[in-house]
């Protein structure tokens, strides 16, 4: 039997593309539905998140970690874990991926992707809200997908969105209302509980991609930008009922269920999409198992390439 590989970053992550990676999500959602199912067990703080899904025809993945905010004070990373992949026909196990860089590619990469479907081609500036591990690799994302894009970065620790945009050479804001409205996208990628940007600094065509919030009780954004923009989300199954930039203000009214005008699904079909220059697109980054699963694929590909 076949030695069943570990994939790491220092493995391949040299060999791999945003733009690739993209076009592999825009044909995976033209493939099977997948089926997806979420789990989430606590301790206090502490979070387990497993999420598993199977494409017919492509594959089965679950991928599990565990979030643990008191790590920082061990000098330990507060995200940790590993995803599996198995053969669609025999059940196999055919890789185990290291989660970081399964999770690195996937969230920026579909982020990018609804960017593309959604922004105006034309997008010119960038804002990037947060400065963690994320905003970095959203910097290299954006910068692939819309060449010559200009970037900003804000985060509420004015120091950290210095130091991230030098690493970059891109460049640090700190009034937040005046870069929202400069900006033709705004990227939020942060672990606020409550709104970061607000629906009255938008402007018309600007494209508004949400990463951080993904328990009940998170929001980057309030209820003024959902009711001015046109709402769109990787997966209606992953994120309508579970995550608070949805679910709250569907539970309260605030919208309805049919205001949310597609998912990566309804946008690979052709069904939906940003019909107005002047339309403001809001997109949900919920980063469900089958995002995973197409990018593992991808992972596991650039490997059995690279050792062939």
């Amino acid at each position: 039997m076949p030695k069943i590989p570990y994939i790491t970053a220092a493995d391949v992550d040299h060999l791999l593309d945003w733009n690739t990676l993209t076009d592999v999500l825009l044909q995976g959602h033209r493939a099977a539905r997948a089926q997806i199912s979420d789990q989430f067990l606590t301790r206090g703080a502490d979070t387990l998140l497993s999420r598993a899904a199977w494409v017919d025809g492509m594959g089965v993945a679950v991928k599990s970690v565990t979030v643990m905010p008191g790590n920082a004070a061990r000098g330990l990373p507060s995200v940790q874990g590993a995803m599996l992949l198995f053969d669609d026909q025999t059940g196999a196990v055919e890789a185990v991926i290291d989660s970081a860089l399964v999770t690195k590619w996937k969230t920026a990469g579909d982020s990018l992707l609804g960017a593309k479907l959604l922004a105006r081609p034309d997008a010119a500036r960038l804002l990037i809200v947060g400065a963690g591990t994320v905003a970095g690799t959203l910097i290299e994302a954006y910068s692939a997908g819309f060449p010559g894009i200009d970037i900003e970065v804000w985060n509420r620790s004015a120091d950290k969105a210095v130091a991230l945009a030098a690493q970059y050479q891109v460049r640090a804001v700190t009034d937040l209302p005046a870069a929202v409205g400069k900006a033709d996208i705004i990227s939020c990628a942060t672990m606020a509980r409550k709104p970061v940007v607000l629906g009255d600094w938008l402007q018309a065509g600007q494209h508004l991609d949400l990463i951080g919030a993904f328990k009940a009780d998170m929001r980057e954004t309030d209820d003024t930008a959902l009711q001015r923009s046109k709402i769109f989300v990787d997966s209606r199954e992953t994120t309508l009922d579970h995550i608070g930039e949805l679910k709250t203000p569907l539970a309260e009214g605030i919208i309805q269920r049919s205001d949310i005008l597609g998912d990566f699904y309804d946008l690979a079909a052709g069904q939906a999409g940003r019909e107005a220059d002047f339309d403001i697109t809001l997109f949900k980054n919920g980063g469900g198992a089958h995002l995973d699963l197409m990018t593992g694929q991808m992972i596991l590909k650039a490997w059995r390439k690279s050792v062939a």
